[in-house]
């Protein structure tokens, strides 16, 4: 009887110890649970999912504007580094955008500085293209450092990046080509477009983020083409749901 009482006691010691050593695993489930900014922080995980960008050029092109459309994937690839107010840790991500179109005025007549044959500079009014511009994009290459946090719902990042644009007509429209005139005003169809920006993932529930970024986005064709008057700066307001696993 004594042994008998002796082994029971033994063993629910022994599942009281395997309970209290295994609270601490579940108490961290459960707050990953309830965080899941932590949860993906934790699990270094990857990021995937759909979104849409619209954005308006800023100076002489503020009468540019763009749609876009794509998917997006990542992977948080370092835990957390920390440097006080810049902690955090390092995404290497890129996105691919079937949908590319700019909007841009109708053909026109535009005032451009010529040059007569003797060398002298005067202003002219030369034919001008426009409309709208369709193509894709590929940005293979983002650099985002999400920022450490202890909202349970808010995760901030900053990010750069580059892409390429290719457009099925010569993008930026320029003064239209006249080889009687001896004008060649091709740009280019294709263009870069090196970027930077911050954002935010809105997390609705446990892996699953609605995202916000504000980006400036300059488009340059590097002289690929005849000409090369570019989108010096746009700002592009860009919206996405993420799934992270």
């Amino acid at each position: 009887m004594r042994r008998t009482r002796r082994l029971v006691l033994a063993m629910l010691m022994t599942v009281t110890v395997a309970a209290g050593a295994q609270a601490p695993g579940n108490a961290a489930k459960a707050s990953d649970a309830a965080n899941p900014v932590a949860q993906v922080r934790n699990e270094q995980s990857w990021e995937y999912g759909p979104f849409v960008n619209w954005g308006s050029g800023v100076g002489s092109r503020s009468n540019f504007k763009f749609f876009w459309g794509g998917f997006e994937l990542g992977k948080v690839l370092t835990p957390v580094v920390h440097a006080r107010f810049l902690s955090g840790q390092f995404e290497f991500a890129g996105n691919i955008m079937p949908l590319w179109q700019a909007y841009t005025p109708p053909p026109h007549l535009a005032n451009y500085t010529c040059v007569t044959p003797s060398g002298q500079p005067y202003t002219c009014t030369l034919p001008t293209g426009g409309g709208t511009f369709r193509g894709v994009s590929l940005t293979p290459v983002i650099l985002r450092w999400n920022f450490l946090t202890h909202s349970r719902r808010i995760q901030p990042w900053f990010q750069a990046a580059g892409g390429l644009i290719y457009t099925t007509h010569k993008f930026p429209p320029n003064m239209l080509s006249n080889p009687a005139l001896g004008i060649d005003g091709g740009t280019s169809v294709w263009n870069f477009a090196p970027q930077g920006g911050f954002g935010i993932h809105i997390f609705t529930r446990a892996k699953r983020s609605i995202d916000l970024c504000v980006s400036g986005v300059h488009i340059s064709s590097a002289s690929l083409g005849d000409r090369n008057p570019g989108v010096n700066a746009s700002v592009q307001v860009q919206v996405g749901y993420t799934f992270w696993k």
